[in-house]
């Protein structure tokens, strides 16, 4: 095998990546349209009590937890990167390592409390609303670990310093713009009502396009630059 065969593995599974994230996202009732935050606890528990919305809610939640699964492979693709690239100090690699830690890990936390909420629907109206506001919060406000994600690979991009750089400058760039997309999804927690609710336009739908855009436009970044690497592994032999 060559060196970069399992990468060339691990990318071609990011196909069934994207199909898992449209999948439950187009399945989970919650989301569309995303839930008010307003919502009373009576209505909440309705939600979850209705038959057609607990088990849509339960598969999507199921594979929501697959889609995070997913994710540590490609975030693991861009480590291979960064590792690549020169900065004579692994300080950047372990930099995202510790974001890839936390971003699947929150994502993992907010399909688990969706689910509890489903699980059983007959408990106390109180209860079942507690649930949802934990998954929403965590899903909506703890957004920080994908902003860092995002800063730190773009300075280890503008730092490397070689006459062939890894990723193209316009990476770098583009990561610093959804990072500012994130950020207002960080506030979400602290409002009921406007864009940074978290059914609101902020915090929603351009957190959402924002990452969403971030994993199309990756994918197409790796795929460049692994099989660029390829190639010139193949030109070396």
């Amino acid at each position: 095998m060559r060196r970069g065969d399992g990468e060339l593995i691990l990318f071609w599974l990011l196909p069934a990546l994207g199909v898992t994230w449209i999948a439950a996202c187009w399945m989970f009732p919650g989301f569309n349209p995303p839930m008010s935050p307003r919502m009373p606890a009576e209505d909440v528990a309705a939600f979850y009590r209705d038959p057609h919305n607990a088990v849509l809610t339960k598969i999507s939640m199921v594979l929501f937890n697959w889609f995070c699964v997913g994710m540590i492979p490609f975030l693991a693709l861009i480590i291979t990167q960064i590792h690549r690239m020169a900065h004579h100090t692994p300080i950047w690699a372990f930099a995202f390592i510790g974001c890839m830690a936390g971003g699947p890990t929150l994502l993992f936390t907010a399909d688990l409390f969706w689910l509890v909420a489903a699980f059983r629907p007959e408990r106390d109206a109180a209860l079942t609303q507690m649930y949802n506001d934990i998954a929403w919060v965590t899903f909506s406000a703890q957004a920080g670990f994908l902003v860092a994600q995002c800063i730190f690979l773009a300075i280890a991009i503008y730092l490397d310093r070689q006459p062939k750089p890894v990723f193209k400058t316009w990476v770098a760039h583009f990561n610093l713009v959804v990072a500012a997309a994130l950020v207002p999804a960080t506030f979400s927690a602290v409002s009921l009502t406007g864009p940074i609710a978290w059914d609101g336009i902020a915090s929603f739908w351009v957190k959402n396009g924002a990452l969403i855009t971030w994993l199309i436009v990756m994918t197409v970044v790796l795929g460049t630059t692994l099989y660029a690497q390829r190639r010139e592994e193949a030109w070396v032999r």
